[in-house]
């Protein structure tokens, strides 16, 4: 019994090792400046928990087998643990742990924290059940006042995120069901939710971050890849989760002036 356990905890442990080695399951494509910072952290992530893995299920699996039960076997004997060993090993967890968190932290808080560059793309997401909305500020590089008395999801458009079109600076914002940014420009993103909590995930741009409502969260990052992207909600928000879904549209610099030209002259 001891050698058909050992079997399968090795067999198990190798298989599972060797999905992640040959990538059978992995992430999409990077198509944004910071991935690859984040799919070199995530990357040796796996390779320094493979490692641990590794080690500690082939050694269950020796141990298994090495102390089965057999009829010379001797008396069982009882250890209390070893607290030399215990300290070594939670230091080396804690070292590990923390190097990869600050590792990590600061391109995850320079997109957070630092403020965009000059020129950015100003997008304002807006999450409800079960849709995005995207809002483009127009010309005057100003977004109009919104209210929740004005919203209507069932119109869509301007009506779905309350835009107060008898504000002047909301006379030229662009609201749409699509997101288009330029490439190798950096996007200026506002967030925020209107009914629950969302979370505006695009792995392709490795961007994940909750939209809360009550608050505007502010993130930036750059797109460097011209395509299609499917944008998710990753936090469950109700019974039509699995249909909040959207794209973005990552344009040349030339097209994306003319998708935006084209929506203002729709709202003249």
């Amino acid at each position: 019994m001891g050698l058909a356990l050992m079997a399968v905890i090795w067999l198990i442990t190798l298989a599972s090792t060797y999905f992640f080695a040959a990538k059978t399951w992995w992430l999409p494509v990077g198509a944004a400046e910071a991935a690859q910072f984040i799919d070199g952290q995530f990357a040796l992530t796996f390779v320094l928990m493979g490692i641990v893995f590794l080690a500690a299920q082939l050694s269950l699996g020796y141990i298994v087998w090495r102390y089965r039960e057999q009829p010379s076997s001797p008396p069982v004997l009882y250890s209390h643990g070893n607290t030399k060993l215990e300290i070594i090993w939670t230091v080396l967890t804690t070292i590990l742990f923390i190097g990869l968190n600050l590792m990590g932290s600061r391109v995850w808080a320079s997109q957070r924290f630092d403020q965009a560059g000059p020129g950015a793309v100003q997008v304002e997401v807006t999450g409800m059940q079960f849709a995005w909305y995207f809002r483009y500020p127009g010309p005057d590089g100003k977004y109009g006042a919104t209210s929740p008395k004005l919203m209507d999801p069932s119109a869509g458009g301007e009506a779905a995120v309350g835009l107060n079109t008898s504000d002047p600076a909301a006379k030229d914002d662009v609201v749409t069901g699509t997101m288009y940014l330029p490439v190798n420009r950096e996007v200026d993103l506002s967030l925020r939710a209107v009914d629950v909590i969302h979370s505006f995930f695009v792995p392709s741009l490795r961007f994940k971050q909750d939209a809360v409502p009550g608050l505007n969260i502010q993130m930036h990052f750059k797109p460097t890849v011209i395509g299609e992207y499917e944008i998710a909600c990753a936090e469950l928000c109700g019974l039509g989760h699995y249909k909040m879904h959207g794209m973005v549209h990552v344009v040349s610099q030339a097209d994306f002036d003319k998708w935006l030209a084209a929506r203002e002259a729709e709202k003249q």
